[in-house]
């Protein structure tokens, strides 16, 4: 299992980015978590197959219908998976 961090930036507040990131994560079998940050980008931990992580990656950067994403960067991540994907 492959885990990664990835920080988005652009208009992501307020546009559902978090809830649409929660379905394409659900989709995409990852479980985690995406979160405001209060500098104004959304955090989004991620775990599960590195293929799916790939590709949420690619995801994060068209993300919900009104956001406009500026820049997506991507860390590894340590740590245990939870059980589900959510929003904070």
């Amino acid at each position: 299992m492959a885990a990664a961090r990835f920080l988005v930036s652009g208009r992501v507040q307020g546009v559902f980015y978090r809830a649409s990131t929660r379905t394409q994560a659900q989709q995409l079998g990852l479980t985690g978590h995406a979160r405001n940050l209060q500098d104004g980008r959304v955090e989004v931990l991620a775990y599960g197959p590195a293929e799916a992580l790939d590709a949420l990656e690619r995801w994060l950067w068209q993300g919900s219908p009104a956001s406009e994403v500026e820049g997506v960067e991507r860390s590894p991540l340590d740590g245990h998976p939870p059980r589900s994907f959510g929003t904070r």
